[in-house]
């Protein structure tokens, strides 16, 4: 699969589908969701940021990268103490492929190995991409496979793993990321739902590839599933300089964690379908890198936002989003996240 990251930082195990499938507007594919279309069986159109939006990541870049850093050597360290120096990194491709490059360059930096790093397709509802993983552990034994994902958000991806896993004997379904606002992993860099500025962008931070693709007619019994290369934004594509501002915040004396939260966050989701008439809970998005692909990538009903952070720089690009879109922002007492996005019930409109 072409990308703009070096094979030296991730190999991608994903089909190239570069101009087989047309993009569709945000509200025609979620009115084709919410009627039984499979949301992995399209694409969306990209959004391309507006100045303003690239403002607010790069003010965000500035303020968050060492909190991004400091979890990303937490996360490396725990996974070193419990796995050692011979793991192999498998991130969920797309969102954990930056957060799987950091992880990997934290362990040269810290440890001086160089660990291997794979990115693969896992989509809820259809599993994991039986493909890659029959390429994996024709190369590595199953204990050395390590799955990396950038963030928790209500932990529906983790139970989607875990059940993939029950095919793959000794292949561990524990899932490393650098933030678990859902509380469902101790391999993880915090509990806290920080902004990692990588979820505030697309293609563009995430090595110019989409989001991954399966659908019968494109992606065949034995290829991997598929994404899309967009060359046509090479110019708009930070994804190094990402990763680069990132590891310039590498150190080893690393402070201490926030208190693990005492609930889960798939507790928080069912208070708030239960108060706003929800009855699909996947209509129900929280956290603020989930918040944020609400804004991106479906049609927002209404975005929840925490009252201690409503004016603070961690909520900036989530408001800027709402306001570019008109969509209501409500304050709410959110525990285990700062933000939550609740897609629109089509039916409604």
């Amino acid at each position: 699969m072409r990308s703009s990251y070096s094979e030296d930082d991730v190999i991608l195990l994903l089909k190239d589908i570069t101009g087989q499938v047309q993009p569709q507007p945000a509200e025609e594919r979620e009115k084709l969701i919410q009627s039984g279309r499979h949301y992995c069986e399209m694409l969306p159109v990209e959004y391309v940021p507006t100045a303003k939006y690239m403002e607010i990541y790069e003010r965000s870049l500035r303020i968050f990268a060492q909190d991004v850093a400091d979890a990303v050597g937490r996360l490396s360290e725990k996974i070193i103490r419990q796995r050692g120096t011979n793991v192999v990194l498998v991130s969920l491709a797309r969102a954990g492929i930056p957060i799987g490059i950091l992880v990997k360059r934290y362990i040269k930096y810290r440890f001086g190995t160089d660990v291997m790093h794979y990115s693969i397709s896992i989509i809820r509802g259809r599993g994991i991409d039986r493909t890659a993983m029959k390429y994996l552990l024709e190369r590595y034994s199953p204990d050395k496979l390590l799955f990396v994902d950038g963030w928790t958000g209500k932990g529906a991806i983790a139970n989607q793993l875990s059940e993939a896993m029950r095919e793959y004997d000794e292949v561990s379904p524990e899932i490393a990321a650098a933030a678990d606002p859902a509380n469902i992993t101790e391999l993880c860099g915090t509990h806290d739902d920080i902004l990692i500025p990588s979820s505030c962008l697309n293609s563009t931070v995430s090595g110019l590839i989409s989001r991954t693709f399966l659908r019968d007619d494109i992606i065949g019994k034995n290829d991997f599933h598929g994404a899309v290369y967009y060359g046509e934004l090479a110019d708009s594509d930070i994804s190094y300089s990402f990763i680069n501002e990132i590891e310039k915040k590498f150190r080893t004396s690393l402070p201490e964690d926030a208190v693990r939260p005492a609930l889960q966050g798939i507790d928080e989701v069912k208070r708030i379908a239960g108060e706003f008439g929800i009855d699909d809970i996947n209509l129900v998005k929280p956290g603020i890198g989930e918040t944020t692909r609400v804004l991106l990538r479906r049609v927002p009903y209404r975005i929840l936002v925490r009252e201690q952070i409503i004016d603070s720089e961690a909520a900036a690009p989530v408001l800027q989003l709402a306001s570019e879109k008109n969509v209501p922002v409500a304050v709410y007492p959110l525990e285990n996240y700062c933000c939550c996005g609740i897609i629109k019930k089509m039916a409604d409109t």
